[in-house]
């Protein structure tokens, strides 16, 4: 093991970091004001109120829109919506894995469906190239080229590791301790995944170095470290799976506090600081369609803002087809995204503020505060039907799919008199469909952090590495799922990491004799069966070896008196033949019917 100095152990540190895990100090502080509203109020300028200054600047446009919105009135439960237009459900291809169920499918050919090998040999060539790179500057550690075999095996450390948890990774190979880990040494030496985590690359070093000259300038990359990998994940995820119906858009954090510019906080969220991902889920199994990570730049193409980009940049009507129903949540829903994507043939449903751009504020007939529980507003334009709903507290919904109320109800537990009772309000058809499809990515979300492979790394890139693979891996599970659905998640866990380590994943049990610890005595009784046994269960071993030794002593005894039976039937037939049988017959007769009279063990029917 390489020992370093105090000098040389800080020398380290700060040559890993420097070009790799770090920008520069103007882009760590580049965070702009539309930054903080995106992430920190949820807000986005390019469709939101912020202000009233921009209320006031936003007059005209509204004395303009006046005489459209004196027209459209808010009406309640008791009047008839029109049925909206039916988009024609015409997917792409089938739906569901785009696989045979008559074939085998084995947890590691669907997780390399994903890390292919193509992909694995590319990881290796810049990982070999990156620590090549880092011993020419003098850093010290012993390096071998790393094969693709030995990086599936690397990859599949790092599963078990998600699955066992420890409180540092020396502790995984630590020996003669009572908390021993014997399976990681038998896989690879700990210094070599030390200095496998240490240089793992998915884009090559010169390249790294072509793209950092353009920092500063609208050519430069910031995610082109994790581009090569991330571009086959994301085309692996949209060819293998295709998905049903009904889809959700949110957005998932990558927990990192490294200074990149591109991390981001959240106080809404559980993971608050970390790298920002806009996923396309399934809604019906979880399962990670597409995603895209948040770079904190602000130019969008298409001028929309950043809700409409997040949300139209994830849906490939070429890849999709149309007909798809698309649910998010009041940071993307507008009128413009959601006519948008009418036109393009996806109805969607969200949650809406009534600040947003050309969303109606008419208060005639609208929701008060002292409105009654299950109190409905609504408002058809065309298309969209914007809807009000009184339940604890107001629920506003925008829809191209529903009408407003088709009878729909919902069950509350309301005090009355000091006393809790079920009560039945009726419900709008947006709210009833978005609660049912809106939780997608929250179920993806949760499918990931049950066996995940994040832990603290050095390098930024890495953290986006690790989430790379629990995409991979619970997509592979969930596609296994679709087509046998005999393995639980902890279970095809457990046989993706043995394939993957190239091991087997049962090891028979060595108990010996000197292994069983006999129970505690009880109190001593003359009966010998029932001693240790007055009271208590017999003991598993116990009852095993005493089934098999009376297995064994009824054979012997069938077998005996299969023989004497046969003696007894030859006897009477000489006897029976020869009536001056000789006497020493007859009494061999008497002798063995006497026997076999007499046998205390119930004789098995022939």
């Amino acid at each position: 093991m390489t020992r370093y100095t105090g000098a040389e152990a800080l020398q380290f540190v700060l040559d890993t970091s420097d070009e790799e895990s770090t920008f520069s100090s103007e882009e760590e502080r580049d965070y702009s004001d539309d930054d903080r509203l995106y992430f920190e109020e949820r807000l986005d300028p390019a469709v939101d109120r912020i202000s009233d200054e921009n209320v006031a600047k936003r007059a005209k446009t509204n004395i303009q829109t006046s005489n459209k919105e004196s027209t459209l009135s808010w009406k309640t439960e008791t009047d008839i919506d029109m049925v909206p237009q039916t988009l024609r459900f015409l997917p792409a291809r089938e739906l569901g894995p785009q696989l045979s169920s008559a074939d085998t499918h084995t947890p590691q050919t669907l997780f390399k469906m994903f890390f292919s090998e193509n992909a694995v040999s590319t990881l290796c060539h810049n990982t070999n190239a990156q620590a090549a790179g880092a011993i020419a500057k003098g850093r010290k550690f012993k390096w071998t080229d790393v094969s693709i075999s030995e990086m599936y095996r690397y990859i599949g450390l790092v599963f078990y590791m998600a699955m066992v948890k420890v409180s540092s990774i020396k502790d995984y190979w630590r020996q003669d301790s009572l908390f021993s880990l014997p399976f990681p040494a038998t896989i690879m030496a700990r210094e070599r995944y030390r200095t496998i985590s240490w240089n793992v690359h998915m884009s090559h070093p010169d390249a790294d170095k072509e793209n950092d000259r353009k920092r500063g300038t609208p050519e430069h990359d910031r995610l082109f470290r994790v581009k090569p990998l991330m571009e086959t994940i994301r085309h692996a995820c949209k060819s293998i799976y295709h998905p049903r119906r009904n889809l959700a858009v949110d957005e998932r954090m990558v927990a990192c506090k490294a200074h990149t510019g591109m991390t981001q906080y959240m106080k809404a969220k559980p993971t608050r600081w970390g790298f920002k991902l806009f996923v396309l889920a399934d809604s019906s199994n979880g399962y990670t369609l597409d995603f895209s990570v948040y770079t904190g730049k602000n130019n969008f193409p298409t001028g929309h803002g950043l809700s409409y980009d997040a949300v139209t940049s994830l849906l490939d009507c070429k890849v999709l087809g149309s007909g798809y129903h698309v649910y998010m949540d009041n940071f993307y829903t507008s009128p413009k995204l959601l006519k948008d994507l009418f036109a393009m043939k996806f109805g969607a449903c969200g949650t809406y503020r009534d600040n947003r751009k050309d969303c109606p504020r008419d208060t005639t007939n609208s929701l008060s505060k002292k409105s009654a529980r299950g109190s409905i507003r609504w408002i058809r334009d065309g298309p969209l039907v914007f809807v009000k709903w009184m339940d604890t507290r107001e629920v506003s919904v925008c829809s191209t799919i529903q009408s407003a109320y088709t009878g729909e109800t919902v069950q509350r537990r309301v005090k009355t008199q000091d006393t809790w009772r079920t009560m039945t309000f009726p419900c709008p058809a947006p709210v009833t469909a978005y609660n049912k499809h809106m939780g997608g990515v929250d179920l993806s979300d949760q499918l990931l952090q049950y066996y995940t492979a994040q832990h603290k790394t050095m390098k930024w890139y890495r953290k986006i590495f690790l989430h790379f693979l629990d995409i991979a891996a619970t997509n592979a599970f969930l596609i296994h799922k679709e087509l046998s659905g005999n393995m639980t998640h902890k279970q095809f866990m457990e046989q993706l990491i043995a394939e993957l380590c190239g091991v087997s994943q049962k090891v028979a049990p060595t108990q010996t004799s000197s292994d069983h610890v006999p129970v505690p005595g009880v109190e001593l009784i003359s009966d010998a069966k029932n001693i240790c046994t007055v009271g208590r269960k017999i003991c598993v071993l116990c009852k095993g070896q005493l089934a098999t030794e009376q297995s064994k002593r009824n054979s012997e005894l069938e077998k005996q008196i299969k023989e004497l039976r046969a003696r007894i039937s030859s006897l009477t037939k000489k006897v029976n033949r020869n009536k001056d049988a000789e006497k020493t017959d007859v009494e061999e007769w008497k002798d063995l019917a006497s026997i076999l009279a007499a046998s205390l063990i119930p004789i098995p029917c022939s």
